[in-house]
């Protein structure tokens, strides 16, 4: 019931406007992508441009080496007090695996660096299977949860240029710098 007798009205403004002012409202988050292989890692921010900007790479030292090169793993043997037979005490490792685990642990702890120096809100990693799970698993847990979207996928070779279209799907125009 209203006492002069007209309800007063409202006029809604169009839908564009409202998004508009609704993604303006949204505070600024800051993104880092990282993209990861065993040997090679770069970390990109988005700009204002739909674009990729590199704030760092790295690269693994055993990036190149033959195995000979990275060192021997030959197992220690042993024999039977009974027998002239000798016998491998431990299996051999692949020299080029262990140094791309390794390679993934320092990328989970530059990772960390950043988060913390930067103040990273949100994170997208991509990287195949292997390496995946070797930063995942290494990232310390408030890290961890700013884990937005990964994807197994090499885009380590791929040019800064040409990645946008690979990673759009999880660039918000919150993670956009203010122009």
């Amino acid at each position: 019931m209203s006492r002069g007798g007209a309800l007063p009205s409202f006029s809604s403004p169009p839908v564009a406007a409202i998004l508009e002012i609704e993604i303006m409202a949204q505070a600024h988050r800051s993104l880092l992508i990282v993209i990861a292989d065993g040997e090679h890692a770069r970390f990109l921010r988005p700009t204002s441009h739909r674009a990729l900007e590199n704030m760092a790479s790295f690269t693994s030292e055993a990036a190149h080496q033959h195995s000979a090169d990275l060192g021997a793993d030959r197992p220690g043997a042993s024999f039977h007090s009974q027998s002239t037979a000798h016998h491998a005490v431990a299996p051999r490792h692949d020299l080029h695996v262990m140094a791309k685990e390794k390679f993934a642990r320092k990328v989970a702890a530059e990772i960390d660096a950043m988060v913390e120096r930067e103040a990273i809100d949100d994170l997208v990693i991509a990287a195949p299977p292997p390496i995946m799970s070797a930063i995942t698993a290494t990232l310390q847990d408030a890290t961890g949860r700013r884990i937005i979207a990964s994807t197994h996928k090499d885009f380590t070779k791929m040019p800064e240029g040409d990645l946008w279209p690979h990673l759009a799907e999880w660039i918000r125009p919150a993670h956009l710098p203010p122009a």
